[in-house]
């Protein structure tokens, strides 16, 4: 069965009904608020059954996947509360089109984060392994080493990554597979899953960065004229078709840049449809200064004065933005940002 939720009321549940699930949920929860915000990417969702639904799918409208080679816009976020069986659902080609060029996104780990039906032992016996893995990561990150190999593979990874290789072998296509740290500010950790906030663990201070030199540098927001420079430096870009994703996010979401002494972006970062904090870099000549810090920064307290969840995701052997991470307070999650590209072979 598939059914398209239609309608506030329909989404505005299924936000709800997300919210139980974080952070596992937080790719799709994050993309669903800004459904219920505007949708500026005209996206639609998709489940197996409601309002009891197992499986979750975010998408673009049809006609907005006209390039069959972007998968920058044929881009689909996922959330399974029994990744074991979701692979019929998500082989119809009404959810996703398996003959373009596309990503898919989600964020797992093994055990639910929350679940009505399990006895208060085992619950407390789950929460006992994320809180245990979320104290571990934060100890390596204090000595900027995060060991992702040791951490348990508890399941929904393996069932998951299993149904989309199957399902591309299927329709024969070739799948780059990514595992990322996901970060969540600490603010939107406490607000929407203080269970898993141990102030213990923040660093010491106010989480706010070192001050930059105001009189050589400018805070402000990215121009749709920015595009090509945050396009030049996106290590996932260089190409018209990201280009053109940059230009959407430019003009729809709110973003953050310093400009330098010639009056052009100096360092930058902004946002997806998803809600996430993405695509910041630095111009060589400013790197090392601080710059980027400021940035994330000012644009976690735009994001926050509107009430957005905010959250980004880092590569594991980008020791630099750990260390910044944890001085910001961003807090590394139980689970993994994942992504899967798949390209027609």
């Amino acid at each position: 069965m598939i059914v398209p939720l239609q309608g506030a009321q329909m989404l505005q549940m299924l936000e709800k009904s997300l919210k139980k699930y974080l952070p596992e949920s937080l790719k799709v929860y994050g993309t669903i608020y800004h459904v219920n915000h505007g949708n500026p990417f005209n996206l639609k969702a998709l489940v197996d059954k409601w309002p009891d639904f197992n499986t979750v799918v975010v998408r673009p409208q049809e006609q907005e996947m006209k390039d069959d080679l972007d998968f920058y816009t044929n881009t689909y976020q996922i959330y399974s509360k029994d990744p074991e069986n979701c692979q019929e659902f998500l082989g119809s080609s009404e959810v996703i089109n398996w003959k373009q060029h596309l990503q898919i996104q989600n964020c797992v780990f093994g055990h639910k984060y929350q679940s009505n039906n399990s006895s208060k032992t085992q619950e407390q016996e789950e929460r006992n392994v994320m809180t245990g893995v979320l104290v571990a990561l934060i100890a390596n990150l204090i000595q900027v080493r995060v060991t992702w190999e040791k951490l348990p593979d508890l399941g929904s990874q393996s069932h998951l990554n299993k149904a989309i290789q199957n399902l591309a072998s299927i329709h024969s296509l070739q799948v780059k597979h990514s595992e990322n740290i996901l970060y969540v500010v600490s603010e939107t950790v406490r607000k929407l899953f203080p269970s898993l906030l141990d102030t213990k663990n923040l660093s010491p201070g106010s989480g706010k960065p070192k001050a930059i030199n105001q009189e050589m540098f400018k805070l402000s927001s990215l121009d749709v004229t920015h595009a090509a420079l945050v396009n030049k430096f996106w290590l996932f870009g260089g190409n018209e078709r990201s280009q053109r994703f940059i230009e959407r996010c430019i003009k729809n979401f709110p973003s953050s840049c310093v400009l330098g002494p010639e009056g052009t972006p100096a360092s930058w970062t902004l946002m997806d449809q998803t809600g996430e904090m993405r695509m910041g870099g630095t111009v060589p000549q400013y790197r090392a200064q601080g710059l980027v810090s400021f940035v994330i920064y000012s644009q976690d307290q735009i994001m926050k004065k509107r009430g957005f969840p905010v959250y980004s995701h880092t590569d594991k052997s980008n020791t630099v933005m750990q260390k910044m991470s944890y001085s910001l307070q961003h807090l590394p999650m139980p689970c993994a940002w994942n992504q899967w590209i798949c390209v027609p072979m």
